[in-house]
């Protein structure tokens, strides 16, 4: 059977091949600049393009001669405001981490300093976060203990968040951020609710002034420390915790009412931290039961190169909390800059932001800090203060090194119970059970990625959750490539547009001809799979056609218009269809392979074997092409009548 007669209007014409170096090379900027970094120096004088390499690697280079008065009052008005915050957060965070509190105040000066110079986000405000403070806290403490050998859990601390910035570091330099893309929305959302829930459980030992508490940081853990030591509540705490919680919560419903009233919820944990504090100071609250911080010296951040712990015994453990704590970090600050950016209708450079978190938290870790990203909760706060720039974080900086210089003497006296409220109310806002009602709405699997992921937070450890979450996407990553989907087409009535019959019932089927089309590119992984579905396909038409005695099956035609590319198992599977389809006295034509297709099977033989005139630019003249041939070739007795109703419509 060959369709000789049969004039094409369009040939599939095949791209002239590339140099495998050329080739190469386009492959890689296309996986590793796809946003093409290197278009500003074209045509550029040496001296221009030094500059612009400067720019490029030093944002603030950038920006800085723009830089306006009436940007600064805007940032100094936002960098105040998130100083009032960034205060006692350092100081709750450096608590959970079970780090000393002036820590936290240390990672809230030398790192904000850095990212204003290397950060490519206006909002984005830098400091500690709950979930890193976490992490380090279960991983770390689980080989040194923080209260028996102090000196080497902060010397691990410090270790590890070396470790973070050079992970980041490296994956930004690389260009390998996609890295981190592989943590999906539905994964960050309930592992961020999970740590969350946990947080919140491990508050429980301040606010009920417990002094012996758990390690472990599951549900089930936590709560038999709680219950096991009943006898040993301090009802006093436990007080003065649920007033301060309800102030922060109520403040922050007040916020959200009425936006315009911000600065109310920014400065209630500052607030709460001076109540508290005047309070224990009157009525002598420390010698009741009710914890307070203690002496904090003085001082800016004294270096600390010589304390990370490079020969430890231990060092193994540092370097996997740091890279864990680096991923999380990382995938939690970018995404609060990009949301950010969305809102001011500008662009952030997801390598940039990498590049600049490792090196804030490489200099960090030698000036006695503890690991940084962009927090939430802060960065809503300097957005909706209105910064302009990433001046904000160096006000902020300046506000805190004032504090480290001066005020921290009136810290002794805060309660420690105060810092618990303090985070217990800001983990409460990172369980989004909004966002899981629309994952399940949406995708039932996201949903259940995201549900993984908190469970395994909850019920195991923030290790097992990630674990869960990042496992349940690769496999369902692999499910969609292992298993894609294929489509019977129909025609459209009154036209010449073919889609998929699921989608479209009043599509039509074409007499003797059955036209699938496969949704994903075809490789070793799905290639067996799809040999088997499109045989299936084959003989579920037939005996369909069979059982209603219409015209039997005649042509397969393959729409490959969604097949980016295919491998030699692809091409493999394709020449056992053919001969199968041979086998069944049937003809396979294919409709549009894209570039990358073509060129295989053109290199392969594969286009011999079937026939230059069997490839087609569109289903509609492949349908065109088969429907001459059925009509002109002699048909077999059984069929004249049928096709003689064909010729009639």
């Amino acid at each position: 059977m060959g369709n000789a007669d049969y004039e094409c209007p369009h040939r599939v014409e095949i791209p002239p091949a590339k140099p495998f170096l050329k080739a190469l090379k386009s492959s890689l900027k296309e996986t590793f600049f796809p946003d093409d970094p290197f278009r500003q120096f074209k045509n550029q004088p040496t001296s221009r393009k030094l500059l612009l390499g400067l720019q490029h690697f030093v944002p603030i280079l950038e920006w800085a001669p723009r830089y306006t008065f009436d940007f600064f009052k805007s940032d100094l008005i936002a960098g105040i405001t998130i100083a009032s915050l960034a205060v006692p957060q350092g100081i709750s965070y450096a608590n959970l981490a079970n780090l000393p509190a002036i820590i936290g105040l240390y990672s809230s000066f030398v790192p904000p300093l850095v990212y204003a110079m290397l950060g490519s986000s206006k909002d984005l405000a830098v400091g500690t976060v709950a979930v890193a403070s976490l992490l380090i806290s279960s991983m770390l403490g689980k080989v040194v203990s923080p209260t028996e050998n102090p000196k080497l859990y902060v010397q691990l601390a410090l270790t590890s968040t070396f470790f973070a910035g050079a992970f980041q570091a490296s994956l930004g330099l690389l260009r390998l951020g996609f890295v981190v893309d592989f943590l999906s929305h539905a994964t960050i959302v309930g592992f961020m609710g999970g740590a969350a829930t946990v947080v919140c459980l491990q508050q429980l030992k301040g606010v009920l002034g417990l002094v012996h508490f758990t390690h472990e940081t599951d549900i089930v853990s936590v709560m038999k420390s709680i219950f096991s030591q009943e006898h040993q509540w301090r009802w006093e705490s436990a007080v003065l915790g649920c007033c301060f919680l309800f102030f922060l919560l109520l403040t922050r419903y007040f916020s959200k009412r009425k936006p315009a009233f911000f600065w109310i919820n920014a400065m209630a944990p500052l607030c709460s931290v001076i109540l508290g504090s005047i309070l224990v100071f009157v009525t002598h609250a420390e010698k009741h039961g009710v914890q307070v911080i203690g002496h904090l010296k003085k001082g800016l951040n004294p270096p600390s190169v010589s304390e990370l712990a490079f020969g430890s015994p231990y060092l193994t453990t540092a370097i996997k909390t740091g890279i864990i704590t680096g991923v999380i970090g990382l995938a939690e600050g970018v995404a609060v800059g990009r949301s950010f950016a969305a809102f001011k209708n500008y662009h952030i450079d997801g390598n940039k932001e990498m590049i600049a978190f490792g090196m804030m938290n490489i200099a960090g870790s030698c000036t006695s800090c503890y690991l940084t990203a962009g927090p939430f909760s802060r960065s809503a706060v300097n957005f909706n203060a209105g910064c302009k720039t990433a001046v904000s974080n160096i006000v902020m900086a300046t506000a805190v090194m004032f504090t480290l210089l001066f005020l921290t003497p009136l810290f002794h006296y805060t309660p420690l119970v105060v810092l618990s409220a303090i985070i217990m109310a800001a983990m409460l806002g990172l369980i989004d059970y909004e966002a899981v009602i629309h994952l399940w709405k949406v995708d039932k699997v996201d949903c259940i990625v995201c549900l993984g992921a908190y469970v395994g937070v909850v019920f195991g450890s923030v290790e097992i959750g990630l674990v869960i979450a990042v496992t349940v996407s690769m496999l369902r990553v692999l499910l969609f490539v292992a298993r894609p989907r294929t489509f019977t087409l129909g025609n459209i009535p009154n036209s010449s547009i073919y889609r998929s019959i699921d989608q479209y019932p009043d599509a039509n089927n074409i007499p003797g001809i059955l036209i699938l089309q496969i949704d994903a590119p075809i490789y070793f992984a799905n290639a067996n799979y799809l040999r088997e579905r499109i045989s299936r396909w084959i003989y579920e038409e037939e005996d369909k056609l069979k059982s209603s005695g219409e015209t039997s099956l005649h042509y397969v035609i393959l729409d490959l218009s969604t097949v980016g590319s295919i491998d030699t198992s692809g091409i493999s599977m394709l020449e056992e269809v053919k001969k199968n389809v041979d086998i069944k006295g049937l003809k396979l034509v294919l409709a549009n392979p894209r570039s990358e297709v073509i060129k295989k099977l053109e290199k392969s033989k594969f286009i011999e074997k079937i026939g230059q005139e069997w490839i087609y630019v569109t289903v509609g003249e492949a349908v065109s092409a088969c429907n001459f041939m059925l009509h002109t070739c002699k048909p077999n007795p059984g069929e004249i009548e049928v096709n003689r109703k064909d010729d009639n419509v």
